[in-house]
């Protein structure tokens, strides 16, 4: 059982919710240039998302609605993605297929623009509560540092990196193209946050094609770790920050393994089995090293056993999230799902990732967040009492994975 040491309740930050404004507000943001074609975008689109139809849909943007559903659930502070559609995208952001051509790029730019600009004044109306990521678009590195440089101006501490998909024409994260990219964010001091985005391979319409999205998804995020620490992007930006969000934990210690041992087959013979390579690729620390320096992890609806593994892998990496608004998040039973993955924690851990790593990476004040964690926080004995029965309404995979 938890060695609580105190009754002071937990303040918890959610490293990963999803917001994103309405038709209606996206319209107000938009660059006046585009508002005719919007219209005309608009009067044929059709959402496909089952969290942005019906009554649901408002937690998405509505001020009174989400802080008093967060705070029930225990959440004082929130680290945000976004969810709705952007003007001119056929699908939301973070599963979108790349734009097909120069015009299409130009119009979801200015779809993303206009996220960004919403974003940037939804966040103000709860500023210490809130930490919004603005979307970049990679395929033009200007743009996306245009972008970037607006975002640190405008007070942003973090934004989100999509991931590149493979058959998007573009190379990978280690290439030497995207050093302007990793340049322009340590110089600005802003936190690199990647959580999807840039959609994956076209998988058809067969009966299959979801559920082996649903399998390879995680992938073509996941890669981008060995992209960054093997290329040697974090021994040439030590002090850069970068999070992945909404991954799993348990592929980390595999991934974490098997670059060490590269690392120290390279570093022994200058050679992997029978591929050699050049003395400059040994990098000076083990990949684990610059994983612990460099990277954090935002876990989202961990079940016991992805519990186990933050802890296995250190828990100052490690922040906790409650996926708001998305049915497979843990809103309204927070307090159960925590209940089910750390009653046996101590209270110090629990600390650190349910606000504290969250708090030092992303800038929270958490003197600031106290007294809304003395209202509506879980205490150390609530979260230490063992999850008796599962909500039969539950939705999260937090319930129901080991």
């Amino acid at each position: 059982m938890s060695t609580a040491a105190s009754e002071t309740p937990y303040t918890i930050i959610s490293a990963d919710c999803h917001a994103g404004g309405n038709m209606a507000a996206y319209e107000q943001y938009l660059d006046p240039t585009w508002k005719d074609e919007f219209k005309d975008w608009r009067g044929q689109y059709k959402n496909p998302y089952r969290d942005l139809q019906d009554d649901g849909r408002t937690r998405n943007w509505d001020n009174d609605r989400r802080q008093s559903e967060l705070a029930a659930d225990g959440v004082v502070a929130e680290i945000v993605f976004p969810n709705t559609v952007p003007p001119f995208y056929p699908a939301g952001a973070l599963v979108a297929r790349p734009p097909t051509d120069k015009a299409d790029y130009d119009r979801r730019l200015a779809g993303i623009w206009a996220h960004n600009r919403w974003l940037k004044d939804w966040c103000a109306d709860y500023p210490d509560q809130r930490c919004g990521l603005p979307q970049i678009f990679v395929d033009d590195l200007d743009d996306s540092i245009k972008i970037l440089e607006w975002a640190a101006a405008e007070g942003f501490r973090s934004f989100m990196l999509p991931h590149i998909p493979p058959d998007s024409g573009m190379l990978g994260y280690w290439s030497p193209h995207w050093d302007r990219l990793w340049q322009t964010v340590t110089e600005l001091d802003l936190v690199v946050t990647q959580h999807g985005g840039g959609g994956g391979p076209d998988y058809g319409k067969t009966p299959a094609s979801w559920l082996i999205f649903l399998m390879e998804v995680p992938f073509f995020a996941h890669r981008n770790l060995a992209h960054l620490i093997l290329s040697g992007v974090f021994e040439r930006h030590p002090t850069m920050r970068y999070v992945m969000t909404e991954q799993g934990v348990a592929w980390l210690v595999e991934e974490l393994r098997r670059m060490d041992a590269y690392h120290a087959e390279m570093k022994r013979g200058g050679r992997i089995g029978e591929l050699g390579f050049d003395a400059d690729l040994v990098l000076p620390l083990k990949p684990s090293e610059y994983f612990d320096r460099n990277v954090w992890i935002g876990a989202s609806f961990p079940s016991p056993s992805e519990a186990a593994v933050m802890a296995t892998i250190g828990t100052h990496k490690m922040m906790w999230g409650n996926d708001y608004p998305h049915h497979e998040g843990t809103y309204p039973y927070s307090l159960q799902s925590l209940q089910r993955s750390f009653a046996d924690w101590d209270e110090p851990a629990l600390r650190q990732i349910l606000a504290e790593n969250a708090a030092a990476v992303y800038g929270f004040d958490l003197a600031r967040l106290a007294p809304i964690a003395a209202d509506h926080g879980f205490t150390p004995t609530q979260v230490a009492t063992p999850l008796a029965e599962i909500p039969t309404d539950a939705t999260s995979p937090a319930f129901f994975r080991p």
